[in-house]
């Protein structure tokens, strides 16, 4: 569906995206524009979405059984409030077939990608060969690639059902972890921040989203 479209009109679309969506949307991160207009979404979503790239809805991630993409005003928005920076060593939970793990790439960020959808996290790895400042791993989503933490920067594609507390122990000092809330209603993108012992917790917009595998009521997880 999106085959024939030619690389001059996707640009186009890009750039209507980053001008229409995100900076109408609030969105005032120079780097973090400059990320999501030199970054492909296109490359990203399931080849029968591509012309559907840069509209501002949830599109099936390349490769997968049913991870999605988030919305690009609301990845935008949780990235703009997690203070994303140059040399931050990021966990991205979900990340799908890789085009958050892109982004914070392009920002300067080091990058593990960690994907429980196995077609998802190929497609990852194919599309982003080459970039020496992202691994992807597979594995439980919940578990959170503890073996390379600590993480300065945690962005949980999707929402959680229940307290991310395996994914905040995960968190360096200082440290900050943005996602969804879906423990109650309505679901609502939060930040917490980590500064010594202390952790904070902050309500930013609602929004909603898949939950991820691993963080639905009733999933626990044993250190």
């Amino acid at each position: 569906m999106g085959a024939h479209i030619s690389a001059e009109t996707m640009l186009d679309r890009r750039l209507h995206m980053v001008n229409g969506q995100l900076r109408a949307g609030g969105i005032v991160d120079k780097a973090l524009l400059t990320a999501f207009l030199e970054t492909p979404r296109q490359r990203f979503v399931a080849p029968e979405y591509e012309s559907l790239a840069y509209l501002d809805r949830q599109l099936l991630a390349r490769g997968a059984a049913k991870r999605k993409l988030m919305e690009p005003l609301t990845l935008a928005r949780m990235l703009q409030a997690a203070m994303v920076v140059a040399g931050d060593r990021a966990l991205d939970v979900g990340g799908g077939s890789g085009y958050c793990a892109a982004l914070l790439d392009a920002v300067g960020a080091k990058v593990v990608m960690l994907e429980s959808d196995l077609g998802a996290a190929a497609a990852a790895r194919a599309e982003l060969k080459g970039r020496a400042n992202i691994v992807v791993v597979e594995g439980s989503l919940d578990r959170g690639a503890a073996d390379r933490g600590p993480f300065d920067l945690i962005v949980v594609e999707g929402a959680f059902a229940i307290s991310p507390d395996s994914l905040l122990a995960l968190l360096a000092d200082p440290a900050r972890l943005v996602g969804v809330d879906a423990s109650g209603e309505p679901s609502q993108a939060v930040l917490y921040e980590k500064i010594g012992a202390a952790l904070s917790r902050r309500t930013l917009f609602e929004t909603a989203a898949d939950t991820l595998d691993g963080f639905q009521p009733g999933v626990s997880f044993a250190f």
